[in-house]
């Protein structure tokens, strides 16, 4: 049997994760483990997968000036999909290459009648550039979905909230490729040291300006290091490092992290705390707590106890009172869409209803393990108001002994200073601030 091209790869991925609701990572990463590809082949494979699943409205769309009412095969239309990604948004793909490469892929898979169709609807692509330029009839959150390649309720819901400017931001964020970047060990090293050990080995490595903490990295994979793998730095968006400024855990405290896996929060947490105090991290899997245990071990950290526990079971566990609760809260990940996505396909307006009564409910529960003038700080990788912004002014306003710390400001890295508000006691980042993940970050005091 023949050995399967990057393209042919990426059609194996893209029908497993139609067929079976499967996540694209997931399977992504299944396929390039069995596949001896080149680095090159496997970053093409990457792509397209997650490129392909990206535009997929705007692909749909072209393509329906093409196919007519035809019925297509789940296969034959996620080839075409990706065939008309790679004539639209790679470059370095000459178009007769990725219409050649499409026909021998039908040809294989199907027959010479599959294999002519598809060869004709590309080339007629091809021969009308203008199809791209097209809009469809419909409202402005109809014609958005489509340019911008997102669910309609999702526009429609942004416009109202943020306006067209903020949510064609948006939206355009969303279709960018993200950066890679990496969080300094500093219980090992320094961003100066790492950054010019980096430099001397010809990468591509710059400090963030966003998180004090944080490099960009172009290219490669920092996980197959040996800088990585002797805890000097560990994987973590620039948006994420901003939590433990947040948390501003000092050393010898006792922290609560409660949905804590795979502990890029955690380990940063203990850095800042220079390895001194103690810190509770919290899953509910304990394949997850072990992701915990060695992200920790190969950091050098001590002072985490990573347990296996419900986070709204945790007040009945007699842990005690602590300095500082992070509840980094499962949600919708409207934030990381660049990086995932699946998400925005398969997420509804229920889904976002129900995670924010989960959020607000572990919101309650946690608050009552806090001490007496503890901060607790509440995160989420969204953007949606009623799973941010809403939660927590419900929170103050239904529990009295609790306020938005106006001080949170004080902890922030200048840029966020200088384009947000963090004064309000939480801020809202999107995913064009910085381009970095939307998040959410809020810091509630306890007052007595």
């Amino acid at each position: 049997m023949a050995k399967k091209g990057a393209r042919e790869l990426a059609l194996d991925v893209l029908n497993r994760v139609e067929e079976q609701k499967s996540y694209s990572n997931l399977e992504l990463k299944s396929v390039l483990d069995k596949a001896d590809l080149s680095a090159a082949d496997a970053g093409l494979v990457t792509e397209l997968v997650y490129g392909t699943i990206q535009r997929k409205m705007t692909l749909d769309f072209v393509l329906s000036h093409f196919v007519g009412g035809k019925k297509l095969q789940a296969w034959v239309r996620n080839l075409l999909r990706l065939s008309l990604y790679q004539i639209r948004y790679l470059d370095r793909i000459p178009e007769r290459a990725a219409v050649h490469e499409a026909v021998e892929i039908a040809k294989r898979r199907g027959h010479q009648g599959i294999a002519s169709m598809v060869n004709g609807v590309l080339r007629n692509v091809l021969r009308q550039p203008d199809a791209w330029e097209r809009e469809p009839q419909g409202d402005l959150a109809e014609r958005l979905a489509v340019t911008y390649s997102h669910p309609q309720w999702l526009v429609r819901q942004w416009l109202d909230v943020y306006g067209e400017e903020t949510t064609r931001a948006i939206c355009d964020a969303n279709n960018q490729a993200p950066h890679s970047s990496i969080r300094v060990n500093r219980l090992k090293t320094t961003r100066e040291a790492l950054l010019s050990h980096l430099q001397e080995e010809g990468k591509a490595a710059e400090a963030s300006a966003l998180a004090p903490d944080g490099i960009l990295l172009a290219g490669g994979n920092a996980a197959g290091t040996s800088w990585f793998q002797k805890g000097y730095c560990t994987i973590q968006d620039e948006s994420s490092m901003l939590v433990a400024l947040a948390v501003a855990p000092k050393a010898g405290m006792r922290v609560l992290d409660a949905c804590a896996a795979p502990g890029g929060k955690t380990t940063h947490l203990a850095e800042r705390m220079d390895n001194q105090g103690e810190i509770v991290a919290s899953d509910v899997h304990p394949h997850k707590r072990e992701l915990i245990v060695q992200t920790a071990n190969r950091l050098g950290i001590d002072i985490i106890d990573a347990i296996v526990s419900d986070a709204l079971e945790l007040p009945d566990r007699n842990l005690g009172s602590f300095d500082r609760i992070l509840l980094d809260a499962p949600c919708s990940g409207f934030g990381v869409i660049r990086r995932k996505p699946d998400l925005k396909w398969n997420k509804t307006p229920q889904d976002v209803k129900e995670i924010a009564k989960l959020q607000y409910e572990l919101l309650v529960r946690l608050s009552s393990m806090l001490a007496p003038e503890g901060l607790l700080v509440y995160s989420t990788c969204t953007i949606e108001p009623a799973e941010n912004q809403e939660i927590v002014k419900r929170f103050v306003a239904e529990h009295p002994d609790f306020v938005l710390d106006e001080t949170l400001a004080d902890d922030m890295p200048q840029p966020v200073r200088d384009k947000l508000d963090p004064s309000k006691g939480f801020l809202q980042i999107l995913p064009q601030d910085f381009d970095s993940d939307g998040f959410f970050i809020a810091r509630l005091k306890r007052k007595r």
